[in-house]
């Protein structure tokens, strides 16, 4: 942006120049320092103005093949129709859950019934970039559920598509955004990614990339799960006996170290949204597209796309709750009840108290937080 503004400040002053050469004697003069005091208010008016605009959403699992396949017709294309029109944004970001990936092996036990493994085909992840989707992530218990390769099948495919991810170690996500460049950075539980029960790691990682991008995105897959998980608590959570961790202060370390917004997901329920240090906190964005036999009862069927402003400086401008109901098998559609909007009103407030955002009954959300 400053590269920019310096070309188009010399190509200005040189028409200026050639121009006043031309003129005739009576042509008042034009001053340089005022062409380029000029330049800098207008500059400085672009920066107050622009805005990145992103919609996120929760969990994404098109379809699995595996242990036997349950699978939508059509290659899924269909999955995101009703909901595509309100994903439009400069980043449109969701949590992948399982590899995009044919044939290998799982080293889960999925007999226990409490542990279950996916795989979607690699032709249904067309569907995520017609939706819009420029950016997963890849930190989460099932990207890993076809192993190493499983893992690497999905990046590549993710590459060929334009689709930026971030969740193993050493990856990315990078988007160059109006001549903004956002980072985001995808963190979970698990060792094979960037994790949260590090917390040294974690927080030394964000203050070098906050360092490294104008603007800074930190995902998490974290939290309990399940209705008795929708309230946030400062505490460290637990499921089934497996660290989770502490969400609220993940989330406060990450902002103080350079995070300009924080999107969790791995809940599969909507939780409260905070303000902290004029920074937003998304604490999950519930399920999103769960094709298969998922639970959807309640809360868990219950869903949003986040849609939220972010100014040039990184923080929060203005943002909006669109409420989504899943219908089984597991596909978004537009809630015209808006349960959701009230659930994440009422979750932030308690939870959050002062530093929850003002949230109206149509799902708009404010700068300022409630008094």
């Amino acid at each position: 942006m400053y590269l920019f503004m310096r070309k188009l400040l010399f190509v200005i002053i040189i028409f200026f120049f050639v121009f006043s050469c031309q003129a005739e004697e009576t042509t008042p003069e034009v001053s340089l320092d005022t062409v380029e005091d000029s330049l800098k208010a207008a500059a400085e008016k672009s920066e107050d103005t622009l805005r990145i605009s992103i919609s996120a959403v929760g969990d994404i699992m098109m379809g699995s093949d595996f242990p036997s396949p349950i699978l939508p017709s059509s290659n899924g294309e269909h999955l995101f129709d009703d909901v595509k029109e309100h994903l439009k944004a400069d980043i449109v970001f969701g949590n992948l859950e399982g590899p995009l990936c044919e044939g290998g092996t799982t080293f889960k036990n999925i007999k226990s019934g409490r542990s279950f493994a996916f795989r979607t085909p690699p032709v249904y992840a067309k569907n995520l970039a017609d939706a819009g989707f420029n950016c997963v992530s890849l930190a989460n218990n099932h990207a890993r559920d076809f192993g190493s390769k499983g893992v690497t099948s999905t990046i590549n495919i993710l590459d060929s598509l334009n689709i930026e991810h971030s969740g193993p170690i050493g990856d990315i996500a990078r988007l160059n955004i109006k001549g903004v460049v956002v980072g985001l950075i995808a963190f979970s539980t698990y060792g094979s990614t960037y994790n949260i029960l590090n917390e040294n790691m974690a927080y030394t990682t964000i203050s070098s990339l906050s360092d490294s991008f104008d603007i800074l995105i930190v995902s998490f897959h974290a939290g309990s799960e399940g209705t008795k998980a929708l309230h946030t608590k400062n505490t460290f959570e637990y499921l089934y006996g497996e660290p989770r961790g502490n969400v609220v202060k993940f989330s406060h370390k990450a902002i103080e170290n350079g995070a300009d917004l924080v999107l969790g997901h791995g809940p599969h329920v909507p939780r409260g949204l905070e303000l902290y240090k004029e920074r937003l906190i998304a604490y999950s964005l519930g399920n999103f597209c769960v094709y298969g036999r998922f639970g959807l009862k309640g809360a868990t069927g219950k869903s949003l796309i986040l849609k939220v402003k972010l100014r040039r400086d990184g923080s929060f401008d203005e943002g909006a709750i669109v409420p989504i109901v899943i219908e089984r098998p597991g596909i978004p559609y537009i809630d015209a009840e808006k349960y959701t909007i009230g659930l994440i009103r009422e979750l932030s407030v308690d939870d959050f108290k002062e530093n929850a955002p003002e949230i109206d009954e149509d799902g708009n959300i404010f700068r300022i937080p409630k008094p």
